[in-house]
């Protein structure tokens, strides 16, 4: 009889879990520019209402520097992620950030740093190369691990998102300064798709980043 009502506790278990597994969502934005078109690296992230909400632990990234650029321009992360920063150019590089949210430097060197930097504190980190002034990248870091970043064809996918209310946040580095973070708040019940224009061009190399 024990073995019996055990079995049937962990059935009723595995079925809660499936079902709970099952009932995390995607949110799927899809990004244009002032003129309706595509717009690619902008990034959105999903703030829970409900602070029970439990989120990943923070991991790792990489920022290579290929032919003198930071590849990738623009990354979202999650506050406390460690990052590497690889030189796979055969010419040294000094990469470097005053940002409030992480000021660092990683003096002239090649190959991989002894250390990845840890970004710490959630906002705008804008990189930069003390020898080669053209080099900038745009780190976003945030509070979330539910985040994502929009592709050439502008769209972007948030897995995982339990059900609830979210603040849904988005940035393009391009977006000029004094301009509000766009913001929108959504109920996730289930799959669902929305939409975000922002007043940019467009993906151009060498554009100031906000500073909030």
């Amino acid at each position: 009889m024990k073995c019996s009502r055990l079995a049937t506790l962990l059935g009723l278990l595995g079925s809660a879990l499936a079902i709970s597994g099952a009932s995390a969502a995607t949110l799927e934005v899809e990004f244009s520019n002032k003129t309706g078109g595509p717009l690619a690296d902008a990034v959105v992230y999903a703030l829970p209402v409900d602070a029970k909400v439990a989120m990943k632990a923070p991991g790792t990234a990489i920022i290579d520097q290929i032919k003198r650029t930071f590849v990738p321009k623009v990354s979202i992360l999650q506050t406390g992620t460690s990052v590497t920063f690889p030189n796979k150019d055969n010419i040294e590089h000094d990469v470097y950030s005053f940002s409030p949210a992480k000021t660092f430097e990683l003096k002239l060197y090649s190959g991989v740093p002894a250390h990845p930097v840890v970004f710490d504190k959630p906002g705008l980190v804008t990189l930069g190369c003390n020898i080669h002034d053209q080099m900038i990248a745009y780190v976003l870091v945030v509070d979330s691990s539910f985040f994502a970043k929009s592709d050439m064809h502008g769209m972007a996918r948030i897995e995982g998102l339990p059900p609830g209310d979210y603040d849904i946040k988005v940035w393009h580095y391009q977006l000029p300064d004094g301009v509000p973070q766009p913001t929108r708040r959504v109920t996730i019940t289930a799959d669902q798709t929305i939409k975000f224009q922002l007043d940019v061009a467009g993906a151009s190399p060498g554009m100031a980043g906000h500073s909030w």
